[in-house]
């Protein structure tokens, strides 16, 4: 067969260990043979981000903006050992959050469905996709240890001086504190990318905060979202047949749990951190989790929801056979595959990318896999796949899928 051409390029950033491997080992099988693919290439690896002072990541950032869509690799985010092992010149921050905080984006995930790798919710039926915002609270929150009795305030001074002060505690002894913020502009951007996002995929949008409780920092989040909703989106979702609706996160808990699934779940940043662990642990494995960045502006970077496999990797450098689940990460290409295909009008690249998740479900479901979804399979008699022996079982299948 003739290879598929792509009409506008993809920014491609690649990354680390493991997930590295299993990124050349993709498109040498499961891509190049078939597609003329087409990208804009960005080495997001920690040495060369520590080569080019990071400079790397915020280009490849910028080149999501000018295409449109991208995808990435996993990523090591650098801690104090990596700092030596790497021997780098200071500790680079998280890839995600710049690229994250550059395109003002909203994290979407989702399980993919496997037969024979059934959820530990018996009435889960369909996936749940969950949407994070990605700013502020505890991850940008100010803390402080409070070490004997006295008051604690929260003070606002405004450019003219003027002070507004509320009393966070009169301690009697020791004690700690956190002071979280918000930006009012990054939750309409988080807003707006949830409501596309849900006209985009045809579901039902939930969004769950604790308003009853937290009446002004909870409450402007909903606030905000029923404010955009009514002007922005309330006809388009009727016209498509989909629901929007806001509850309380401990009520939504209890919904999600009786629920067949098929919905988006929209959370503050805490929140969607917890809730898309547990999603994605009670669907399976955090290997079988899409995930997709939305910004309001229509850029999409695709990727898996898992690292970088620190452990299979060390194992692969000392030449020992690794069983690396690659299926996020085939599916992160595919995502981007299919997305720059739409933008394009490029229904081949579209049904191609198609082809190859149903390519990936169904090596799995005839019973050939990887060693972490064997280990939970309800199906008899796996045959256990190398890495390599996986995405190599992918590409008979997509080959038969192709002819037929």
């Amino acid at each position: 067969m003739e290879k598929i051409k792509m009409i506008t390029p993809l920014v491609e950033m690649d990354g680390d260990e493991m997930t590295r491997i299993l990124w050349q080992l993709i498109k040498d099988e499961l891509l190049l043979p078939f597609l003329e693919l087409n990208t804009e290439y960005y080495d997001l690896g920690l040495e060369h981000r520590n080569e080019t002072d990071d400079q790397v990541t915020i280009d490849a950032a910028n080149a999501t903006k000018k295409y449109g869509v991208a995808v990435k690799c996993a990523t090591i985010t650098p801690n104090a050992a990596r700092m030596t092992e790497y021997h780098l010149k200071e500790m680079w921050k998280s890839p995600n959050g710049t690229i994250r905080a550059m395109l003002d984006g909203t994290v979407f995930r989702a399980p993919i469905v496997v037969n024979g790798i059934e959820p530990c919710v018996k009435n889960w039926k369909k996936p749940i996709t969950i949407a994070r915002h990605a700013y502020g609270d505890v991850y940008k929150a100010t803390e402080m240890k409070i070490p004997k009795a006295g008051k604690c305030e929260l003070v606002y001074t405004a450019l003219d001086g003027s002070e507004t002060r509320e009393l966070i505690h009169d301690f009697s002894g020791e004690g700690i504190v956190q002071g979280q913020h918000n930006l009012c502009n990054s939750i309409e951007s988080f807003a707006k990318s949830c409501f596309n996002y849900a006209l985009d995929t045809k579901q039902d949008l939930w969004f769950a905060t604790k308003d009853t409780i937290s009446k002004k920092y909870d409450h402007t989040f909903k606030d905000i979202f029923q404010e955009i909703f009514d002007a922005e989106y309330k006809e388009k979702f009727k016209k498509a047949g989909i629901e929007y609706f806001y509850t309380l996160i401990d009520d939504a808990v209890a919904r999600v749990m009786k629920s067949e699934g098929g919905y988006i779940w929209a959370c503050k940043n805490y929140d969607g951190d917890v809730m898309s662990d547990m999603v994605s642990s009670a669907f399976g494995s955090l290997a079988m989790m899409t995930s997709v960045l939305v910004s309001p502006e229509g850029y999409y970077e695709y990727e898996a929801a898992h690292g970088t496999v620190q452990r299979h990797y060390y194992n692969h450098l000392k030449g020992q056979e690794t069983s690396t689940n690659s299926v996020a990460t085939i599916f992160a290409w595919t995502g981007a595959l299919k997305k720059r295909g739409e933008l394009d009008q490029n229904k081949e690249l579209v049904d191609f990318a198609q082809k190859l998740e149903e390519a990936c479900i169904q090596t799995i479901e005839s019973g050939r896999m990887t060693k972490d979804l064997a280990l939970i399979t309800s199906l008899e008699n796996p045959v256990v796949l190398s890495s390599s022996e996986f995405i190599k079982a992918v590409r008979t299948t997509l080959e038969g899928i192709r002819k037929s």
